[in-house]
């Protein structure tokens, strides 16, 4: 590591270079009894083959992390590359109306676990907590895969992190 003029110059490095790491970018579905959420989410990757895992990394003081905690289930809806407006929906704790089947103004219906899945998703694992790991400021819940599928045509380019001009952690 080459000497760094000051502790701020090295920080602003350093988070460049964790976003430069490649991500995708998610609406996490959440949901603890009558009370669901969608949270967009980049911090998301397959942990295991058998049984099959996924693992999400939640911050600890958002209201998606409250009720994956409590519910024990979350799903996670992958978006095609054109739907990158629809992430900005769930930067924050969304509507929900169950007359209208609507998450953050966007359709959805429950998925096998209860979790709430976009029926406007490119495609879905519905999962149920196995895990949970305190890694920082953030959790890593691990999720049994139990029904997955695609919404959208099969093989449809997926929104990523580097799509648009938001950025995460570092």
């Amino acid at each position: 590591m080459a000497e760094r003029s000051n502790a701020d110059d090295y920080d602003r490095l350093r988070r460049r270079v964790l976003w430069s790491l490649p991500s995708g970018l998610y609406v996490l579905g959440s949901r603890h009894g009558e009370r669901r959420n969608g949270m967009t989410l980049n911090w998301a990757m397959q942990v295991a083959i058998e049984p099959k895992r996924v693992a999400v990394s939640i911050l600890r003081s958002a209201y998606t992390h409250e009720l994956v905690e409590a519910g024990g289930v979350f799903s996670l809806n992958v978006l095609k590359r054109s739907d990158r407006a629809m992430v900005r929906r769930f930067v924050k704790p969304v509507v929900v109306d169950d007359r209208s089947g609507l998450l953050g103004g966007h359709p959805f219906h429950d998925g096998v676990t209860g979790a709430p899945v976009l029926d406007e998703a490119h495609a879905y694992l519905d999962c149920r907590v196995a895990q949970q790991v305190p890694v920082g400021d953030h959790t890593l819940f691990i999720g049994d895969v139990v029904d997955a599928g695609f919404l959208g045509e099969e093989g449809a380019e997926v929104l990523r992190m580097e799509d648009t001009r938001m950025n995460y952690g570092g």
